[in-house]
């Protein structure tokens, strides 16, 4: 008999968001509902119209645009942990990009209502931002640096050979056709924005001011942050430049990962739409027969709600049968 194991959810950020995502759960699991209620009423006027987007099959505006992935994407999170959450405590939370607000909030750092708050902020600041995008590229860090310049940087670390690069959209589409002329694997990730570059420091230089005009508290369960590839402290948590920093600085997913793993053995839980967190920490080599263990909440394709409803549902069966073994 295996020991049960805590769960420590996985909560994806942008590149992840899907059409319908978790669309099928709506009006099926109480839960997840009304979770998805509280954040489109705490986005007062826009929450309509989110809404109705999320749900529709042909939205007005598209799942890919920053006004529609982000508010979705932390949605989706936020409700999916509300729901793992009520079949089993978490015992971590581990946040990519957007993630990390999704896990501020389900770890009690801030309020729903002051998370909606800033995140309608950093989406008004970015809107001007500098065009641009991200890319995927199956490299280290090392075998991508010699591509690298001023204005096309390291956006995240998701794997030891999943490097994601971030930048305007002239260079970065220069820097892609230089990666496939030497071999290198690439895909674009659904963003019109370089997020995680120094090009956005502009657009966001009055967060630090909207993140000091709210409450932040100690986390209730200890957050590992995407940021920091450690465990969030009670000063970085009080610190307004920390998380202001969070659409500038790099996503180092992989060594946030491994921080997690080394400290015991989990049952990770991708709580967001699709299973790209999932399959990378599936790769990692903590997780092995009688070591961590994955699981999904989302099919990896949205748009079926029978797939919805059956995939969460076997995520609470396995969570159920994990932490309580």
């Amino acid at each position: 008999m295996t020991a049960p194991k805590p769960v420590a959810l996985l909560l994806p950020g942008q590149g992840s968001q899907q059409a319908l995502m978790a669309a099928g759960l709506y009006g099926h699991e109480e839960v997840f509902t009304e979770a998805m209620d509280e954040v489109f009423a705490a986005f007062e006027d826009q929450g309509p119209r989110l809404r109705d987007d999320w749900l529709a099959a042909r939205p007005q505006v598209s799942i890919d645009h920053m006004t529609r992935s982000q508010p979705l994407l932390f949605a989706v999170d936020y409700a999916l942990g509300r729901l793992a959450g009520s079949w089993e405590r978490p015992a971590a939370l581990l946040g990519h990009s957007i993630g990390e607000m999704a896990a501020a909030v389900l770890g009690g750092v801030f309020d729903l209502a002051d998370a909606v708050r800033l995140l309608r902020e950093r989406v008004r600041s970015l809107s001007g931002a500098v065009p641009g995008g991200m890319l995927v590229v199956a490299a280290s860090v090392r075998e991508v640096e010699p591509f690298l310049r001023s204005d096309v940087v390291v956006g995240a670390i998701n794997a030891p050979r999943q490097t994601v690069l971030a930048g305007a959209e002239a260079p970065l589409l220069a820097v892609e056709e230089a990666l496939r002329d030497h071999a290198f694997t690439c895909r674009r990730v659904p963003a019109t924005c370089p997020f995680h570059s120094p090009l956005l420091a502009f657009s966001v230089a009055g967060a630090e001011r909207a993140f000091a005009a709210v409450p932040a508290r100690p986390p209730s369960i200890p957050i590992y942050s995407g940021y920091t590839a450690a465990v969030l402290t009670a000063e970085q948590v009080a610190a307004p430049a920390f998380w202001a920093s969070h659409p500038v600085a790099p996503v180092l997913f992989r060594p946030a990962l491994d921080a997690l793993l080394a400290s015991g053995d989990f049952l990770l839980v991708e709580a967001g739409p699709g299973q790209g967190l999932a399959s990378l920490a599936r790769r990692h080599p903590a997780v092995r027969p009688g070591g961590s263990e994955v699981v999904a909440m989302s099919p990896a394709r949205a748009g079926d709600p029978r797939a919805d409803r059956d995939v969460v549902r076997a995520a609470m069966r396995r969570i159920q049968a994990t932490t309580r073994a």
